[in-house]
């Protein structure tokens, strides 16, 4: 690929997700909607201006260097005030592990026609919600809490182990792990190095913005922190594979944790960054799909995506919310809000590519089973999540980030005191 014609992609792809991004502002549509039909335009779907593959092995380091940001924002900005609310997340996540790799399995042979192995592999990519689509809509729609922390608290932590899990799965099918116990072992393996480098490199990181001047400007501390981010990162990547995204999201968490750090500040420069990385990032895997891929999987995938959505979600939803305490309005929510991010998509690109080199037949239509749950979550739950938080009466009447900073670490603003739960009404 010539120089001019990389920088051409690259182009193409930011100027169509900002143009994207003030549709958005413009219209009050969801912006991930119409970041996702940019990348369909200029695609292989499309007008075929941009081809991602033509980035070769640059893809995965551009995507992952990205996708690592975009979670690490997502771990400062984790805010889960009390243990029920913590607790909660962990039963969803613990649920869904089960339910949803189960239920993905099935409806991916059955419904879509996938081999086991295949279908194996789509259930754990699929498998987590994505921060990078869930946050923003969150912010959009200004849920009342704590429904929007608990959204974005499931998609952060299931996100990373989703994809290790997709990734042995896919060892699994290829010949290069033998057997579930080295699965599981992989597994825990990549996530606790992950987490361990993680919280290391956090509270180094932290320390390191404490004893940074006072006088020090923004610049120097975002400067500090990328060159941190994704040292971890591609040194995690480099010893283990996959191990970098639980990195990532733990690190963000120590930093967001330490009020000496000046967290708000930095907050404000790497939710910037992040932005623009979504912004770039999903016009260039959309634009990966094509309708070839898409087209043969027929009402069969349009049947095993619906699945996911309207039954093995509410299910699993439905399990981790017993007994806790919540409003059918809030369950209905949080059972219906779950779409599938840029991870997912990176995820299912990178191992169509590897599948394909390898000669496993289907691995096309893995691919399009993947976009085709994208497309859906994202157009259906991103067009209808604000419709259907104003008719449950879960929108909150105070744009918390708009009238206090500190509004996600606590909710005086809504009535409560520090740290507490303003539980909406029945």
């Amino acid at each position: 690929m010539t120089p001019e014609k990389l920088t051409l992609l690259w182009g193409i792809t930011v100027f169509s997700g900002a143009v994207a991004q003030t549709l958005a502002l413009l219209t009050g549509l969801p912006g991930v909607v119409l970041l996702l039909s940019a990348g369909l335009l200029i695609g292989r779907s499309g007008l075929g201006l941009v081809e991602p593959l033509d980035l070769g092995i640059g893809l995965e380091t551009v995507v992952g260097l990205l996708v690592s940001l975009v979670l690490f924002d997502g771990g400062i900005n984790l805010r889960l005030p009390g243990d029920a609310l913590k607790w909660l997340v962990v039963r969803i996540v613990l649920v869904r592990l089960v339910l949803a790799l189960v239920g993905g399995l099935l409806a991916a042979h059955w419904l879509a026609g996938l081999s086991w192995q295949l279908a194996s592999v789509f259930s754990a990519i699929v498998l987590a919600t994505g921060p990078t689509v869930v946050t923003p809509l969150v912010r959009q729609i200004g849920l009342m809490p704590p429904l929007g922390e608990v959204l974005e608290g499931e998609g952060l932590v299931l996100e990373p182990i989703g994809a290790v899990l997709a990734l042995l799965l896919l060892e699994l099918v290829l010949g290069d792990l033998q057997g579930w116990r080295s699965v599981a072992t992989g597994l825990l393996l990549r996530l606790g190095v992950g987490l361990v480098v993680g919280l290391v490199c956090g509270a180094l990181l932290a320390e390191a913005l404490r004893r940074l001047p006072s006088s020090s400007r923004a610049g120097l501390r975002l400067q500090l922190t990328l060159g941190v981010l994704f040292l971890m990162y591609s040194s995690c990547e480099h010893w283990l594979p996959e191990s970098g995204l639980p990195a990532a999201v733990a690190a963000g968490v120590v930093v967001g944790r330490r009020p000496d750090t000046n967290a708000e500040e930095l907050d404000g420069l790497i939710r910037q960054l992040a932005q623009l990385a979504i912004t770039m990032l999903f016009p260039l895997l959309a634009a990966d799909v094509s309708w070839a891929e898409l087209s043969p999987l027929g009402w069969g995938g349009v049947a095993c995506v619906l699945a996911l959505m309207v039954v093995v979600r509410p299910v699993a939803i439905g399990l981790a919310t017993w007994g806790m305490g919540y409003t059918l309005p809030q369950r209905t929510l949080l059972s219906w809000l779950a779409p599938r991010g840029i991870v997912t998509a990176a995820v299912a690109s990178l191992f169509a590519i590897r599948l394909e080199e390898a000669g496993v037949v289907g691995a096309g239509r893995l691919q399009g089973l993947v976009f085709l749950t994208i497309l859906m979550t994202v157009g259906l739950q991103g067009l209808s999540a604000r419709l259907l938080a104003q008719r449950l009466q879960l929108i909150s009447p105070v744009d918390p980030e708009a009238d206090c900073p500190e509004a996600r670490r606590c909710n005086p603003c809504s009535g409560g005191e520090e740290g507490s739960i303003r539980w909406p009404a029945s």
